[in-house]
């Protein structure tokens, strides 16, 4: 069946030049934005029931935009001076650049890992003798703590933020194509939101290992997966089925 609709599980692009438009107008099909998770913040109060003293820490280690903004609204809600000798270590360069939003670049100390919390080992090895807080969500990779408890840094996570499944009851009598994933988490707002949901003609694009395993896991077939070696990205993922699979529009 042909493909002509689309809903990607994320909120829209804020970038003119995203591919998911690129692939919109070059083979005529609709895509639809709609996040089915939200992060809420954790407040003040909560952070202090998990014992965390922000004065008690000399570097934060960042895993996403996420966690930078959570951190400072933090540190605001608690009337907390970010030092400037602070130390951040951030996953990867667009988090890094990401952290211009609150501090002045050039004057601070961020050590910048090249994608995989792994990646950080060396730099966090480097400065091993600091003391690392980890502000999270909720759902945190098992990377993080495996590799950190391997380098025997002394580190604290704490929950700064919850992933939260959104509310979709509006599209319960809307139909697509395809719809895209890109965390387990979606999975189980989708049969959260709609308990008897059926696949049936409906074609399930799911980004990383975890989320394709969630998906089967719900008795779902799995249509598209990325990232592999030829499709690296989803939108690149789609647009190989889309080739495939409309060959005689």
């Amino acid at each position: 069946m042909k493909v002509k609709t689309i809903l990607v599980s994320q909120p829209e692009p804020k970038v003119e030049n995203s591919p998911y438009f690129e692939l919109q107008q070059k083979h005529k099909v609709k895509i639809d934005f709609r996040p089915f998770i939200h992060v809420e913040g954790v407040n003040a109060k909560e952070i202090r029931l998990q014992k965390i003293d922000l004065n008690h820490y000399t570097a934060i280690i960042l895993t996403s935009k996420n966690a930078v903004d959570h951190f400072f609204r933090v540190a605001d809600e608690m009337r907390f001076k970010v030092p400037e000798g602070l130390k951040y270590f951030c996953q990867s360069e667009a988090i890094a650049f990401y952290l211009q939003k609150y501090v002045v670049y050039r004057k601070r100390k961020i050590y910048v890992g090249p994608k995989d919390f792994a990646d950080l080992s060396p730099l966090i090895k480097k400065y091993k003798d600091e003391k690392f807080l980890l502000p999270a969500s909720d759902q945190l990779n098992a990377d993080a703590p495996m590799t950190l408890n391997a380098l025997k840094v002394d580190w604290t996570p704490a929950v700064f933020y919850r992933t939260v499944m959104s509310d979709l009851s509006d599209l319960a009598d809307v139909y697509y194509d395809v719809l895209a994933f890109f965390s387990p988490t979606g999975i189980k707002s989708l049969f959260m939101n709609f308990p008897d949901f059926e696949q049936n003609n409906t074609r399930i694009a799911v980004f990383g290992s975890t989320t394709q395993k969630e998906a089967l896991d719900h008795g779902l077939r799995v249509d598209i997966l990325a990232p592999t070696p030829a499709t690296p990205s989803m939108t690149m993922a789609l647009e190989k089925y889309i080739v495939e699979v409309n060959k005689g529009k």
